[in-house]
């Protein structure tokens, strides 16, 4: 018996695709996504997919074609009236229409790959994926990972924000929070960058045993959780929140109770024209600023708690 997969073509704001890819690894049986595709000629980019998400869904479904199209629409109509109500608009959403298509299995899987190389976030960090082969440079980080399902795998501008900071904030032994995990880059980053203690926690339980094994493949040892700032007890010297603006507004004030007097912090995830938001939400905790970083559409503020 043939196998057979379907195809789902989302249109979307490209700004907020990991955002987007998320909602379909949480509610559904989630392949692999492509972000975008590009093809060239004599070095010219002639065509791009920018914009368009292609997500690969098990053909293992329940129900039927139709009544998938069903749940997708729901789920989609739920999560968009969510980011709505949270401040995002619907030019920063995207359209959100999506064509969906039974086809014959085929290694698909190859294809994604070939998508991704190796991603130099500074002089002196590199994100390589797991099956490429790679001699970093003296004094070069290298990190190794797997794309997958957990979102923060170095590619994407928030990402690379953050570990910006932590390459040039962070000092050798701080404790370190990272909040909103993800795959657990930025843990594994601050940790090879001297980090005596590092904790992750996230609400996502599917990213959690992604964590730890990248962790493992980089030799490194964090802890990581199940949870949020809210429920932790613990003091840092530098934390890191790589989380979507409407997010970091409502945690603000349980993300300052764990730093320590005189701590630092990282906060991305933010969408230029939500950069406001989030700097009322820090000066009404107290926090005081100590560097604004930009990459092409996102913004990062680097904070700093005083001596209260």
């Amino acid at each position: 018996m043939e196998n057979f997969y379907y195809e789902l073509k989302l249109q979307i704001n490209p700004a907020i695709e990991d955002l987007i890819a998320e909602i379909f690894f949480e509610n559904f049986d989630c392949d692999g996504i492509v972000m975008a595709e590009e093809t060239y000629k004599d070095l010219e980019m002639v065509a791009t997919t920018e914009g368009t998400l292609r997500i690969f869904l098990h053909s293992d479904y329940s129900d039927s074609p139709e009544d998938l199209q069903y749940d997708i629409e729901n789920i989609l109509d739920v999560s968009r009236e969510e980011f709505l109500s949270r401040g995002l608009t619907e030019d920063e959403l995207g359209s959100w229409e999506f064509t969906l298509e039974e086809k014959k299995s085929e290694d698909w899987s190859k294809k994604w790959k070939e998508q991704w190389t190796v991603t130099h976030v500074t002089d002196k960090i590199a994100v390589v994926p797991d099956w490429i082969e790679y001699s970093p440079q003296p004094e070069e980080v290298m990190i190794k990972l797997e794309p997958g399902c957990a979102f923060g795998t170095g590619t994407h501008q928030t990402t690379q924000l953050c570990m910006k900071a932590l390459e040039k904030y962070m000092k050798s032994g701080d404790r370190v929070a990272d909040i909103g995990m993800g795959s657990g880059i930025l843990s594994i980053l601050a940790k090879k960058l001297g980090a005596s203690y590092v904790y992750g926690c996230d609400t996502d339980d599917t990213v959690i045993d992604v964590a730890k094994e990248n962790a493992l493949k980089n030799n490194v040892e964090c802890v990581f959780e199940l949870g949020s700032a809210d429920k932790i007890n613990d003091k840092f010297d530098f934390v890191v929140a790589n989380i979507l603006h409407f997010v970091l507004t409502e945690i603000m004030p349980d993300l300052k109770n764990i730093m320590k007097n005189g701590a630092m912090m990282s906060l991305s995830g933010i969408l230029d024209e939500k950069r406001q938001m989030v700097i009322d939400a820090y000066e009404k905790a107290g926090l005081e600023l100590v560097e604004e970083i930009k990459q092409d559409q996102w913004t990062s503020f680097v904070v700093r708690r005083g001596n209260d």
